[in-house]
């Protein structure tokens, strides 16, 4: 049965087990109540098409996934140390925080101006690494937003990204399976340009980052408590599709 909530998953259930297949293109993840029901499952989708079975999870779409006695961590450390390598980053000095606090960038068009193709390469690598650093989200995201035309100033405060990450290239995130709580902020008219908030939530199962969002509001919020509204909404929005997509999983959940 193909999930509702997110048309890439696909959930069978059959005599008291669960299957349940994620398909991205033409890979595929299988797990499953049983081992039994797993190796079942795999025999029959080889009978109807070509597959190679790579074994255990350890490796998807550029994510590295480890099994440890907690549980399984899902992490970029190789991605995280290629990046490092190839813009000459891994002999820095590590930082201990991605950005400073109250960092605020603008565009100033009497900075001196950088190299666009490689600032350009740089944050895009960068937001790819989003995709298990959670701790990364807000600063990658402000500086994205001067992809254009960056300055000096921008360039400064991606380095400190990287220097961060050559102190934390090991982070990752530890997954369980646990009660859903999400929350959401806003910094009311962050952007010092256009005078626009950034909306912020977190969702966690347990003490798990599963879903994360650091974007420019839409619009100009008039005071402190709109730009508060507006990031709820967007939060109660992916609430309400998480639960639906847990719920189709077979996880019962209460949000809160």
């Amino acid at each position: 049965m193909k999930c509702i909530s997110e048309h890439g998953v696909y959930v069978k259930n059959t005599e008291g087990s669960r299957i349940i297949i994620c398909l991205y293109v033409d890979d595929l993840l299988i797990t499953g109540s049983s081992e039994e029901s797993i190796e079942s499952c795999k025999a029959e989708l080889m009978n109807e098409f070509e597959m190679n079975d790579l074994g255990k999870l350890s490796y998807f779409l550029g994510i590295e996934f480890t099994q440890t006695k907690y549980g399984v961590i899902m992490h970029q450390t190789k991605y995280t140390r290629d990046l490092l390598k190839k813009f000459s980053m891994e002999q820095s000095h590590s930082a201990i925080t991605p950005a400073e606090s109250g960092m605020k960038l603008e565009h100033n068009s009497d900075e001196e101006g950088v190299n666009p193709a490689i600032y350009r390469s740089i944050v895009g690598s960068l937001r790819y690494l989003c995709n298990t650093r959670p701790d990364l989200s807000s600063s990658v995201g402000v500086v994205s937003r001067y992809m254009q035309d960056p300055k000096t100033s921008h360039l400064l405060v991606v380095k400190r990204i990287m220097r961060y990450l050559h102190g934390t290239e090991q982070f990752g995130v530890l997954l369980s399976n646990e009660e859903l709580v999400g929350y959401s902020d806003a910094d009311w008219c962050g952007d010092r340009t256009d005078q626009r908030s950034t909306a912020e939530y977190m969702f966690f199962l347990g003490k798990t980052p599963i879903s994360w969002s650091s974007t420019k509001e839409l619009v100009v919020a008039l005071s402190s408590c709109e730009a508060e509204y507006i990031a709820a909404s967007e939060a109660a929005c992916q609430a309400i599709w998480l639960c639906s997509l847990l719920k189709d999983l077979g996880i019962k959940q209460r949000c809160k």
